[in-house]
């Protein structure tokens, strides 16, 4: 919002430059965003009145005047503007006048003389409008310097309001805040009853009580709507932001500037039978001030005459009942309309609407009176004529709100701010504000001001009076406390070192939004019932993830989409479960993808077309992720996963992830090339490993056997490294597969499966005849467990 300066004086008795005024309203929470002089500084530039013009004798475009600047002779000069012409009264700068970058001086032009220069808005500073002189009401006294007649010694503050301040949308608002923090005194002028003059009005009804809490409306007749809106008023609408139309809208506008009071004006002639204030009903439709055509929701609040809506309650009126030029008799409205029912119509309708802008924020629902009756006084000081006639105010009353007094404790209030204040000073703050006090045994109850609609709690007052009392006294005091250094265990795994990991293996953090689409959920994890949000910032973002996956997927389309072939990305972050209500159910994890190439291009590997990342390479890389706890890989089946290349993540026998290849249905609905590999691990289960244990290295050289098993096709090579790991054999190390083999010579439905037994011990050597004795007994369990064979 735009403040004028000159006018907030006059509102309130202060004596503060801009610098100082600045700084008070933004430590009282009316930021000042910008500080904005009228015009730029210049001197010597007049109010002069063209006594007569001439052609120039050698320029075609230019004309020598006459012109009277109030300085006892006739000054000649030459001017070149296309609407110069003779009684006219412009500003003159006088020779020497300084305007920026410009220095007037007596001058010849084609070879005559001039004697100053007539000055357009563009040459003021104004504005850019460079199309002709700025002409100036023809009683414009003569000699007056320009900057007094056309008030251009005022600055213009620019506020950034917070949404909560709707009270302070207005000039008066604006100066009852600033006398209410610097104590002075306030200046708002009253406004006089109007007395009636005439019979004419109209009925009114409120149909929406709730919506509606008070509608007053009065007609004034015979009124000339061709009169021009005086200078003063044009002037503070323009440079407030308004746009200067004719006087019966831009009487209704200055109020909305002035005192926050949004009204509006109907034509009276146009309006059939009574008001009726109600909601729309369903099929209707209006067309609205801007020429907009609507269809009206049972949502919205309508003003309707006998034959239908004609304007949107607190919103907008309509195109058919607007005053024109032509219009004679008017009909003022004032309401109070529920914030609750204004807000989000203007968004819904895709317009602005100054007025829905402060219903929506809170309007004082006991200003339509003041307002109405300031409206007319003003309409007809400016319009009226000998004929005109004032009705009397129809009034109709709905659902007024009501002012709750809150108790507000001091002892509260000084352990809230952080300092003592005494109780009186409160007191003396909250009354600055126009509430209400009364001082109770030793509490306060304090009544909110009607205009006040961001006051409701004991917290809201305490903030008032800490505003009002001066956030810049406030002492700053820093905090003393003592910080214990907790130990943190060896083998705990912290978010950051996860990172450092995944970072170590090549993959790359990704950070995604915790919304996603709903087809996300149904996809990558079979979830029907997601949670939704119940106002996402994006349609295509409507409910919360309860995987990673989706979002790896995303990202991964993102870097194939920019000519990417070798993608390894991984991300930490919470995902939403709708089947708990604790904390439980926002789990943290960790999920990978890897995509392409194993290895990064390079001579060794053949580049592309080297060994692409498969289940087993990320497998191992997840294991290298895991390092220290007991991990086991079981198959599995997931949504978001091929069906025989998928497995669950188990530590200490419980599951805490999936691994495994994409669904071949989603790679071809989210057009992959080829099928990325996928992890996603519970954060919690994996944070606490085994610390490093001291294990002397064997000075003992390691024997090593190889034994090939033929072993049934489905069975799962785990279980044989499971059973020979029950054993316990001393002195055995490793027992791992290192070959697969299928084809010939191999009995139906049969594999072999080539393991290393590899032995050591760290005392001495083993002998050939131990090394075997080991592992015929190996051989000897299997055998007898899952009845493979030797293969020969």
């Amino acid at each position: 919002m735009k403040v004028s300066v000159n006018w907030l004086k006059e509102l309130v008795d202060i004596n503060l430059s801009i610098d100082e005024l600045a700084h008070v309203l933004t430590m009282s929470g009316l930021e000042v965003e910008e500080i904005t002089p009228v015009a730029a500084e210049f001197d010597r530039i007049v109010i002069a009145e063209v006594k007569a013009t001439a052609p120039h004798p050698n320029a075609d475009k230019l004309r020598v005047c006459e012109v009277d600047a109030g300085t006892g002779a006739i000054l000649q000069i030459v001017c070149g503007a296309p609407n110069v012409a003779p009684e006219m009264r412009v500003p003159c700068a006088l020779v020497g006048a300084k305007l920026p970058g410009l220095e007037i001086k007596q001058a010849k032009l084609r070879g005559v003389e001039s004697n100053g220069m007539l000055c357009s808005a563009k040459e003021l500073g104004l504005s850019d409008d460079h199309g002709g002189l700025l002409a100036l009401a023809n009683d414009a006294p003569i000699g007056q310097d320009i900057r007094k007649y056309l008030d251009l010694d005022d600055v213009y503050l620019t506020l950034k309001m917070t949404p909560n301040r709707g009270d302070c949308l207005s000039m008066v608002g604006i100066a009852r805040d600033l006398a209410a923090v610097t104590g002075r005194q306030l200046r708002i002028p009253a406004i006089p009853e109007v007395a009636a003059t005439g019979t004419t009005s109209r009925p009114i009804n409120i149909e929406a009580k709730s919506a509606c809490g008070q509608y007053l409306g009065r007609a004034v007749t015979n009124l000339n709507a061709r009169a021009s809106t005086p200078e003063w008023m044009k002037r503070r609408l323009e440079r407030a932001g308004f746009r200067s139309i004719a006087p019966l809208v831009d009487i209704t506008n200055y109020l909305t500037l002035e005192r926050g009071r949004p009204m509006h004006a109907f034509d009276n002639d146009k309006l059939q039978g009574g008001i009726n204030v109600r909601f729309a009903k369903p099929g209707e439709r209006m067309n609205l001030l801007n020429e907009q055509g609507v269809d009206l929701q049972p949502n919205m609040l309508v003003i309707t005459d006998a034959a239908g809506p004609v304007g949107m309650g607190g919103v907008m009126g309509g195109l058919e009942s607007m005053c024109t030029l032509d219009t004679q008799n008017v009909f003022f409205e004032a309401a109070y309309f529920d914030p609750d029912v204004i807000q989000g119509k203007t968004r819904t309708l895709g317009i602005n609407s100054d007025a829905a802008y402060r219903f929506e924020r809170g309007v004082d629902p006991f200003s339509p009176r003041d307002g109405i009756e300031y409206a007319t006084q003003l309409a007809v000081k400016i319009c009226g004529t000998p004929q005109t006639q004032i009705g009397s105010i129809t009034e109709a009353l709905g659902d007024l709100p009501q002012q709750v007094a809150v108790r507000v404790r001091p002892e509260r209030v000084v352990r809230l701010v952080g300092m003592t204040i005494p109780t009186e000073e409160m007191i003396v703050s909250l009354r600055r504000l126009q509430c209400e006090v009364e001082n109770i045994d030793g509490a306060l109850l304090v009544k909110p001001p009607t205009y006040r609609f961001d006051l409701r709690i004991e917290e809201d007052f305490i903030e008032e009076i800490a505003r009002v009392h001066g956030y810049e006294k406030v002492p700053s005091v820093a905090p003393v406390s003592s910080l214990p250094m907790t130990s943190i265990p060896e083998g705990r795994r912290s978010r950051s070192s996860l990172r450092h990991a995944m970072a170590d293996m090549g993959f790359q953090e990704v950070i995604n939004y915790s919304f996603t689409p709903e087809s996300w959920e149904t996809d990558f994890a079979a979830n029907t019932k997601p949670l939704w949000l119940a106002n996402p910032i994006a349609s295509q973002m409507s409910v919360m993830r309860s995987n990673l996956i989706g979002g790896l997927i995303a990202s991964l389309k993102h870097n194939l989409n920019h000519g990417e072939d070798r993608i390894k990305l991984f991300e930490i972050g919470r995902v939403f479960l709708a089947d708990e209500a604790s904390i439980a159910a926002q789990p943290e994890r960790i999920a990978g993808l890897a995509y392409g190439a194993r290895f990064p291009e390079q001579w060794g590997e053949g580049g592309q077309k080297g060994v692409r990342a498969d289940f087993y390479s990320l497998k191992g890389e997840l294991e290298l992720l895991l390092h220290g706890l007991p991990l086991r890989i079981e198959k599995s089946s997931h949504p978001a996963l091929h069906p025989g290349r998928s497995a669950q993540i188990l530590v200490n026998g419980k599951p805490v992830g999936v691994i495994g290849e994409l669904h071949p249905q989603w790679q071809q609905k989210y057009d992959l090339p080829t099928a990325p590999l996928l992890f996603e691990v519970d954060i919690a289960a994996i944070s606490a490993a085994r610390a490093p244990i001291y294990q002397p290295i064997s000075r003992m050289q390691a024997i090593r056997r190889d034994v090939a098993l033929l072993v049934p096709e489905a069975m799962e090579i785990q279980s044989m490294i499971d059973a020979v790991n029950a054993l316990k054999l001393p002195s055995v190390i490793e027992f791992a597969p290192f070959d697969i083999y299928r084809g010939q010579n191999l009995d139906s439905g049969k594999k072999s499966v080539a393991l290393r037994v590899v032995m050591q011990d760290t005392d001495r050597t083993l002998t050939d005849s131990e090394a075997d004795s080991k592992v015929s007994e190996i051989v000897e369990v299997l055998s007898q467990k899952f009845g493979v064979t030797l293969r020969k």
